[in-house]
């Protein structure tokens, strides 16, 4: 008997996902958001304003019309979110990559409060009131304290573990808290301008501010993606890292550069802003794995599109006045964060 030959069906081919194409598209979704976010910047505000208003404000403002004016004064208010938002989501992925620490953000280690320190000692004993001096101080006390919090958290067995770093930048961060708060109660008179520069606000904001930082952020972006290969390799191990070729020291001092230089000069223009560093870099390694060539831009725009969103929320749900941005990121940055770790349960880095 003869039998006919079968001859057994290819399997279908299957379609591998178009990871880096699904990235991209990512990346026009976050600049669509950014959009819309600051169109609503400029047109929602404890003023009501028409859409003539808004065209008129933005291109050729009239100073004697307050609908105008009033969007005119949004436009460095949106620019200032976002170049803050985009440096403190870059600050916290580059903090999370060097530390290996999912907790690392400017916050919880303490460099934003050190910056905070900074700029009122500078105010308070040798008068500043600028915000370049404002820079330059915040600069110095935020590398001071992430320093100090490397020092501390590597002593010991097994060097500089994401635990120990976390308890590090506790301790620090309480410590400086108390020098700020021994600082204000010495110096009443400089208390009415750091108490709404200390809860993180946008509301004086200007032109000038956003040029006068614009080229400590470049330069800290400029670092940033320029140790993220580091960053993988330091994800597998300083021993792994040096195998595949990376420097591990320059890595560390070139990415902790980039983070002083974008927590810096975000803290000395708007306040420490919390939540922005810490949930933003998650949020984007949802989207595009743990790759930093893609957490960075992802957390850039992510942080923006939030803090631009939460200033926006923050004048209109208090109409006629407004709150504060920084209470803003905490009331939506923290119900974003529980959700993620509850659906992810933190990635590993």
């Amino acid at each position: 008997m003869t039998t006919t030959p079968t001859t057994t069906p290819a399997p279908p081919a299957v379609r591998r996902p178009a990871s880096s194409r699904r990235r991209v598209l990512g990346l026009v979704v976050c600049v669509l958001a950014l959009v819309v976010v600051c169109v609503l910047s400029v047109t929602f505000g404890s003023r009501v304003v028409t859409w003539s208003d808004v065209v008129a404000g933005v291109l050729h403002p009239d100073p004697d019309d307050i609908a105008q004016a009033a969007v005119a004064s949004r436009v460095p208010r949106t620019l200032l979110g976002l170049v803050v938002g985009a440096a403190l989501g870059l600050a916290g992925a580059v903090l999370q990559g060097l530390t290996r620490n999912p907790l690392a953000d400017p916050g919880i280690l303490g460099v934003s409060f050190g910056a905070s320190l900074a700029v009122v000692v500078g105010i308070a004993w040798f008068g500043l009131s600028t915000v370049l001096g404002y820079v330059w101080v915040a600069f110095l006390g935020a590398a001071v304290t992430m320093a100090v919090v490397y020092a501390v958290g590597s002593v010991g067995r097994g060097g500089a573990t994401p635990l120990k770093l976390a308890l590090a930048g506790a301790a620090v961060t309480a410590a400086v808290t108390s020098m700020i708060s021994m600082v204000l109660l010495t110096r009443t008179d400089v208390l009415e301008t750091f108490r709404f520069w200390q809860v993180g606000s946008l509301g004086r904001a200007e032109t000038g501010a956003v040029l006068t930082v614009a080229p400590f952020l470049v330069v800290g972006a400029v670092l940033a993606v320029a140790v993220a290969r580091g960053l993988d390799a330091l994800a597998l191990g300083d021993d792994l890292a040096t195998g595949l070729g990376q420097h591990t020291g320059t890595v560390r001092a070139l990415g902790a550069l980039a983070a002083v230089l974008l927590s810096g000069a975000a803290v000395a223009v708007a306040g420490p802003i919390a939540f922005v560093g810490l949930v933003m870099p998650h949020l984007a390694r949802g989207f595009t794995g743990p790759s930093h060539r893609w957490v960075l831009p992802y957390s850039a725009a992510f942080g923006a599109v939030l803090l631009v969103a939460a200033d926006v929320l923050g004048r209109v749900v208090a109409r006629p006045q407004e709150l504060q941005v920084g209470i803003m990121t905490a009331l939506l940055g923290a119900p974003v964060l529980i959700a993620i770790v509850r659906r992810t349960k933190v990635r590993e880095l």
